[in-house]
């Protein structure tokens, strides 16, 4: 079927929606081959579909790790607290480090889909190392009952190799998926198209939803399994599940809408910032209509989209100033210049987010570690501590459904928004109860150490006569934050990179959790060590009823209020990136006439 020319067919700035059904995709995509596709025949839900039971199987296999890393860590390889923990967050954090350098190859060389593929072999391979590990008697230490894990037999050279080998196998396959996947789930859905755009917007929660699904799984039937059968069986699971999820991904091939790779974006804004330096005494001209720009032609055969110049970090324009020379170190089209600033102007925003990864890398470290201290029983049961992590979830979960079904229908109609708030406003929510959760938190550690004291438990660090449920708060409170702002930091990230370069847009947000990862080791580490200073007792000790961790939960508390003060500077210089397409401006009219009806 020929594609009909798109002015011919626009309606308010979008092109019409019946006409439409039958009609290309406007937004750049295509098929495997480099086609273009019918909006019918690929895309939307249905191709979503299988991307997002991919996200189930591949988070059960995340969280079945993570979630309860930190007790194989100290009951079978002996490490202590510090040790252990730091252990548990630098591989989190290479996990969610590594997806800038998948978002580069997708984005550079390979695409999207075969990045994924590629790393998904890597990430299967890494998991059935890690079950091997588990699982083979020579390569793990004999069990310890001991109370004080240093008075243990420590783990030869080559079971830690193994083990660790394995495990960052797995991690460096992650960076391919993480990076990719989401944008995959998020191309499906044509800017052009206003009702695709709307439920682009619905996407990013529901693919949330997903994910804290295979968490839920994982943070209760996988820990029990692990805990109470074996870590063999434990670990094996998942592993054919990633096998399946693999397989149910390629079964969906001939529904993925695809985007092309655009050239590296690094070498683009390296480029960008190196013209604009070297010619920082040339003076802009008074008319951005002389700054060198490409053909709009040439956008159209590369199926790219034109940006206008715009006045925000104006230093950079000077990298179209047009001086003679040709060379694309020293002449960039504006276009490449707005990319660069799109990029730049997000940077202080991911690093507002940094802290509150670290937050969330307390949840499987010293969260979990509470619980071993505390009575977890329940009738003859007995509670796995990592499953507290599954409150977590729900909370999540109940959230993001009360959120996109509730608030957000509520909000449209006050604030004329589709989204219903603004991007940053729902970040900035999400950061202030990242402030309540570490408070709640200090407050019921500070309890907990009450009671150790009143039962003469602290210096045998014996089990507390109080039920791990009054962790509970600080767990669900986590849960209700994580659902306010892990959806939003995804979808802004995504939402304002440049057209072509959304794995790395979204990179941004992996690197927020990767970077916090390692801010909470060094923390951590730096806390634990400068705290016992000159003999004295410390805050973190491997004995948690004779440590100190509501101090150190109200330091958090603190470190979140400054840097959500940080976060409110920087909002309130943010521009938001132009839209490529009119479809908000049409969402926007359709609520005002809703409003009008009613």
């Amino acid at each position: 079927m020929a594609s009909i020319e798109l002015p011919s067919i626009r309606s308010r700035g979008v092109v019409d929606e019946e006409t439409l059904t039958e009609l290309n995709t406007q937004d750049g995509s295509v098929d495997l081959k480099g086609k273009p596709i019918l909006r019918s025949k690929r895309g939307g839900w249905k191709a979503c579909s299988f991307i997002v039971v991919y996200e189930v199987l591949e988070r059960f296999a995340y969280y079945g790790i993570s979630s309860n890393l930190i007790l194989y860590l100290t009951k079978k390889l002996h490490q202590g607290t510090v040790t252990s923990a730091n252990n548990v967050t630098n591989w989190a954090g290479t996990v969610w480090f590594t997806p800038i350098i998948g978002a580069y190859v997708a984005d550079a060389h390979l695409g999207r889909y075969w990045t994924f593929l590629i790393a998904s072999l890597i990430h299967v391979t890494g998991m059935c190392l890690l079950t091997i590990s588990v699982s083979v008697k020579g390569l793990k230490p004999p069990s310890c009952q001991e109370a004080n894990v240093a008075d243990c037999k420590q783990p030869s050279t080559l079971q830690l190799g193994m083990f660790f080998t394995a495990l960052y196998i797995f991690a460096i396959g992650t960076g391919g998926i993480k990076a990719n996947i989401t944008v995959i789930g998020a191309d499906q859905f044509d800017e052009f198209y206003p009702k695709e755009k709307l439920q682009k917007f619905s996407f990013f929660n529901w693919w949330m939803f997903t994910i804290f699904v295979g968490a839920l799984m994982a943070n209760t039937f996988l820990v029990y399994i692990q805990d109470n059968v074996g870590w063999s069986l434990g670990y094996g699971i998942p592993t054919i599940g990633l096998v399946v999820a693999v397989l149910i991904f390629l079964a969906g091939t001939p529904y993925y809408r695809h985007k092309l790779p655009m050239g590296s974006p690094f070498t683009t804004m390296i480029k960008v910032i190196f013209s604009a330096l070297s010619k920082w005494r040339v003076p802009l001209p008074s008319d951005s209509q002389e700054l060198y720009e490409l053909d709009s032609e040439e956008y159209t055969k590369k199926r790219k989209f034109r940006i206008d110049s715009t006045s925000t970090l104006r230093l950079l324009n000077k990298a179209a100033i047009k001086t003679g020379s040709t060379s694309t170190w020293m002449l960039s089209p504006i276009t490449q210049v707005e990319e660069t600033k799109q990029m730049l102007c997000m940077f202080p925003i991911m690093i507002a987010n940094i802290l509150p990864s670290t937050m969330l890398a307390q949840i499987n470290t010293l969260f979990v570690k509470q619980g071993t201290t505390l009575d977890r029983g329940l009738g003859n049961f007995q509670i796995p501590p990592a499953s507290l992590a599954g409150f977590v979830t729900i909370s999540m979960l109940l959230s993001v459904i009360v959120y996109d079904r509730l608030f957000v229908p509520v909000m449209r109609r006050w604030t004329k928004n589709p989204r219903g708030v603004t991007l940053l406003q729902r970040m900035g929510l999400g950061l202030f109860l990242h402030i309540v959760v570490m408070v709640v938190a200090s407050l019921t550690e500070k309890r907990r150490l009450s009671v150790a004291r009143q039962h003469g438990l602290v210096q045998n660090g014996g089990i507390i006569p109080l039920s791990i449920f009054n962790l509970l708060p600080q767990f669900i409170l986590m849960g209700v934050a994580d659902a306010v702002l892990e959806v939003v930091r995804i979808e802004f990230f995504y939402d304002q990179a440049p057209e072509s370069m959304k794995s790395l847009g979204t990179s941004y947000y992996m690197t927020s959790l990767g970077v916090g990862n390692f801010v909470s080791s060094f923390l951590l580490k730096t806390v634990a060590n400068i705290t016992q200073r000159n003999h004295r007792k410390g805050w973190i000790l491997n004995n948690l009823n004779d440590s100190h961790l509501d101090y150190y939960y109200a330091f958090f508390a603190i470190l979140n209020a400054l840097n959500f003060i940080f976060f409110l500077v920087v909002a309130k210089f943010y521009v938001y990136k132009a839209e490529i397409s009119d479809s908000m401006e049409v969402l926007k009219e359709d609520l005002v006439n809703d409003k009008q009806e009613i």
